[in-house]
C-alpha cells in the first residue's frame, strides 16, 4: 500500500506527549521538531490520526519540500511537484496559510498568490485545458518556510482538531481541548482515581478526561475534510475507523471526575458540553468556591487552570487566589496537583516549589505547568488503568 509523510502541529512543549499518541497508533516516527512530529503511514493512517489523536490540531498530508530563496524558484519548484496525483480537475485548492521564519521570502500573500499560479501552470499541462472551474471539494494548502526550506501540506483535517463538536459555550479563557488532554495525560491520572477541577470554566479538563478513561475517540462525533477526497482515501478507510472507535469505547465505566467554578451559568454550560461530549454522567459538576474544596478521599489528583491574571485588575487578585491554592491543595491528603499558569510568580505564593515544572506555549502565550506529585497509592489498591 503507498506510503505518505504526514505532519501533525501541536503546542510547544507538547512534542513528546504527540509522540507518544503517534506511537501507540503504530506510526513510524521521522521527525520531531518543535511544535510539530512527521511520521510516515498509508490511507488508513490519515484516518485513524483525525479520529484518534488527542493532542494535535491537524493532520498534515506532506506533497513536497524544497530549498527557494527566490519567487522565481518557488515557482519553478512548486511547478514540478506532481500536482494530478492530489487535486482533481474540479478542486478547489488554495495556499490557506503561509508561514515564513528565517527566510528571504517573507510574504505570505506573495507566497500564496506565486504558488497557486504555479499549481494552475501544471495542471493545465496535465489536464490539457485551460480553465479550472474549482467547483468540486476542498483541497486547503499550508506552506511553511524556515531558513529558506519550503514545506507544502495539504490540510486532510479541515476544522482544527480541537474542535471535537461538544464545546458549544465557553469560558472566559477556555483551555483548547487538545491542551487539556496533553496535560491529563501528562500526569500520571487513570480512570480509577477521582479528579477534581476547581477552576473548570465550561468543562474542558474533566470532560477530556471522561472521554480519556471511557477510551471514547476525539473525532468520533465530527467529520474530516479529507473524508471527501475520494480518489485518495477510499470510503472505506473511514468506516473502519469509526467502527474502531466504537468498538473501543467503554459504555459502562464509571469514574469520579468532579468539576467546580463559582460562575454558576459556566457551569450550566459545562453540564451542556459534557451532555454534547456523551460523559456527562462521568462528571459532577457544581458551583462552588475554591474555599470548600475538600475530600476525605487519598491519591486524588487535580488538574487545573486557574486564572492568571490577563487584566490588570485581576493580576491584584492573584498573590491572595494562589496563597489560597496552596492551602486548599496541601491539606488534601496524599493527592497530587498539577496547575498551568502563566503567573510567574505561582509557585512563591503557592508556598512550595514544584517537584516538575514544564514550559509550554498556550498560542504565543508562555505558560507553565506546575507539577505537585504526591505518593503512590499502596500496590494492593491499586488497579492499573485498563
Amino acid at each position: 500500500m503507498k506510503q505518505f509523510e504526514y505532519i501533525s502541529p501541536c503546542h510547544f512543549g507538547l512534542e513528546s506527549v504527540l509522540k507518544r499518541e503517534l506511537t501507540d497508533l503504530g506510526c513510524e516516527i521521522t521527525k520531531v521538531e518543535d511544535g510539530k512530529v512527521s511520521y510516515t503511514g498509508d490511507v488508513n493512517t490519515c484516518a485513524r490520526a483525525n479520529m484518534f489523536l488527542r493532542t494535535t490540531e491537524r493532520v498534515l498530508l506532506k506533497v513536497a519540500s524544497f530549498k527557494a530563496e527566490t519567487f522565481d524558484e518557488l515557482f519553478e519548484m512548486t511547478k514540478v511537484i506532481p500536482w494530478e496525483e492530489y487535486l482533481p480537475k474540479d478542486g478547489k485548492f488554495w495556499v490557506a496559510k503561509a508561514n515564513s521564519v528565517n527566510s528571504k521570502l517573507f510574504s505570505p500573500s506573495d507566497i500564496q498568490s506565486i504558488m497557486k499560479k504555479a499549481i494552475v501552470e501544471r495542471l493545465k499541462l496535465k489536464y490539457e485545458q485551460d480553465w479550472f472551474e474549482e467547483s468540486g471539494n476542498s483541497y486547503p494548502l499550508r506552506v511553511t518556510i524556515l531558513k529558506d526550506e519550503v514545506t507544502v501540506c495539504i490540510d486532510t483535517s479541515g476544522e482544527s482538531l480541537h474542535k471535537r463538536g461538544y464545546r458549544k459555550l465557553t469560558s472566559k479563557a477556555p483551555i483548547t481541548e487538545t491542551l487539556a488532554a496533553a496535560l491529563i495525560m501528562l500526569t500520571p491520572w487513570n480512570k480509577d482515581r477521582i479528579l477534581v477541577d476547581p477552576f473548570c470554566g465550561s468543562g474542558t479538563i474533566p470532560i477530556e478526561a471522561a472521554m480519556i478513561g471511557a477510551k471514547i475517540a476525539p473525532g468520533s462525533k465530527r467529520t474530516f475534510l479529507a473524508e471527501t477526497w475520494t480518489e485518495m482515501f477510499p470510503e472505506s478507510v473511514w468506516a473502519q475507523a469509526r467502527q474502531e472507535a466504537s468498538d473501543m469505547e467503554q459504555k459502562d465505566i464509571q469514574m469520579t471526575i468532579q468539576g467546580y467554578d463559582l460562575d454558576g451559568e459556566i457551569i450550566k454550560a459545562a453540564r451542556q458540553n459534557a451532555r454534547l461530549a456523551g460523559v456527562d454522567h462521568l462528571i459532577h459538576f457544581q458551583q462552588k468556591p475554591l474555599s470548600e474544596l475538600s475530600s476525605n478521599k487519598r491519591y486524588g489528583f487535580i488538574i487545573t487552570n486557574p486564572p492568571y491574571g490577563e487584566r490588570l485588575e485581576e493580576k491584584q487578585e492573584l498573590p491572595g487566589l494562589y496563597k489560597e491554592m496552596g492551602k486548599v491543595f496541601g491539606a488534601l491528603d496524599a493527592w497530587s496537583y498539577y496547575i498551568i499558569t502563566g503567573y510567574e510568580d505561582a509557585q512563591k505564593y503557592i508556598g512550595k516549589q514544584a517537584d516538575k515544572n514544564r514550559k509550554i506555549y498556550n498560542g504565543m502565550l508562555k505558560t507553565y505547568f506546575y507539577q505537585y506529585m504526591g505518593p503512590k497509592p499502596p500496590k494492593q489498591n491499586h488497579i492499573k488503568q485498563g
